[in-house]
């Protein structure tokens, strides 16, 4: 099993606010970790829960937790699966 973890940033489409985010994934196979970068610098600017969507479906076959804080409050969302 391996896990992966990534920090990275995504403007706020509501106000432009810069979001500070967490990337968790765990997969039974290797990911290069730019796949990861790269798949993440695609999101300048998202709504949490579209970017979790789309990281879904880069990463298959994977379990993914994506969270941050937005504006005082805490979003965590969970992809995929093992």
């Amino acid at each position: 099993m391996n896990k992966y973890t990534y920090q990275f940033i995504s403007a706020c489409p509501a106000n432009g606010e810069h979001i500070v985010y967490l990337l968790d994934i765990v997969s039974e196979h290797m990911i290069h970790v730019e796949k990861i970068k790269t798949a993440c610098a695609l999101h300048r600017i998202g709504y949490h829960e579209s970017i979790a969507d789309s990281l879904a479906d880069t990463f298959k076959d994977c379990l993914q937790v994506l969270s941050a804080n937005h504006h005082g409050v805490q979003i965590e969302t969970i992809r995929g699966d093992l």
